[in-house]
């Protein structure tokens, strides 16, 4: 499939009706009206890495074994090249095991985290730190007619978002092509979502880009490198320290993607403006994400 093909399948794709992710909920609105709104689930989930749990996650409760691997990966307690033995998920105790060959001697330093559904909780930064020394990605080009495809098919496609909001959305991408779209209560599960399925696909990061709904803060920026994926691209806006980091480590960001606009603080030699202007829509300023209901 050429990577132009921004029409074609996803590979996985948000479903905004399957069971178990949404509630309905009554409640009363501003003018005294009553009646029912749609609300995500979220429930714990519990890492255990062989003998050791890890850390419990909230989470909507979608492809828990991929946000093992995923968060697993990204801390660092999955080495790169190690084997993946098993991954055991127990529905109804809400915990996934991952096995490996390796001892696992994080419980004393980690002892047991609780990951809320804040987006920037939980996360081991000091040992993400570690992992971008001598760190540089590789150069990737971006088409920006990409982005603004992009961005067109994300926004249009049914998701849980557009059904109740409340979530966070994240994107692995090829070119024009999204490929894997992931949602969760935390941009930081969706992204170790996407993690966790390139793991388990071996699939290669240099020629992919990454799309998140949230903001790119320090802690994102550092995620998408340790993938080893080269582009990061946002609706939402930039933190000074997640700039300072995608500068350090080569990383194209790109924020603010609204309509034909975009804002690139990293890596803007790497772009390439073949995309026409004039026949790419404009969003309103102040608008929310295009085709939202709320």
């Amino acid at each position: 499939m050429p990577i132009s093909d921004a029409d074609a399948p996803y590979l996985i794709a948000p479903d905004p009706q399957r069971a178990g992710l949404t509630r309905r909920v009554r409640g009363v609105d501003h003018t005294g009206e009553t009646g029912e709104v749609t609300v995500i689930e979220e429930r714990p989930l519990t890492i255990y890495l062989n003998g050791a749990e890890i850390v419990t996650a909230m989470t909507i409760g979608d492809y828990p074994e991929y946000l093992a691997l995923g968060f697993l990966r990204n801390q660092g307690m999955l080495r790169a090249g190690e084997a993946i033995r098993g991954v055991e998920y127990d529905d109804d105790l809400q915990v996934v095991v991952v096995r490996t060959d390796a001892t696992t001697t994080f419980e004393e330093k980690l002892k047991k985290k609780t990951r809320t559904s804040g987006c920037a909780v939980g996360t081991v930064f000091g040992d993400m730190m570690e992992g971008l020394e001598g760190l540089t990605l590789p150069s990737a080009e971006v088409r920006t007619s990409w982005l603004y495809a992009l961005a067109d098919r994300i926004n249009r496609t049914p998701s849980l978002y557009l059904e109740s909001g409340a979530i966070h959305g994240t994107v692995l991408c090829q070119g024009a092509r999204p490929l894997v779209y992931m949602e969760d209560v935390g941009r930081h599960n969706a992204v170790d979502k996407i993690a966790g399925w390139m793991l388990s696909e071996n699939t290669a990061a240099a020629d992919k880009i990454l799309y998140t709904t949230g903001r790119l803060t320090s802690e994102m920026v550092i995620k998408t490198a340790l993938m080893g994926i080269p582009v990061l691209a946002s609706r939402s806006g930039f933190t000074a320290w997640g700039v300072e980091i995608a500068q350090q480590v080569g990383l194209t960001l790109i924020g603010r993607m609204r309509g034909r606009r975009f804002t690139c603080l990293s890596g803007a030699e790497r772009l390439i403006r073949d995309a026409d202007l004039s026949a790419v829509a404009d969003e309103p300023r102040g608008a929310g994400r295009k085709g939202a209901t709320r």
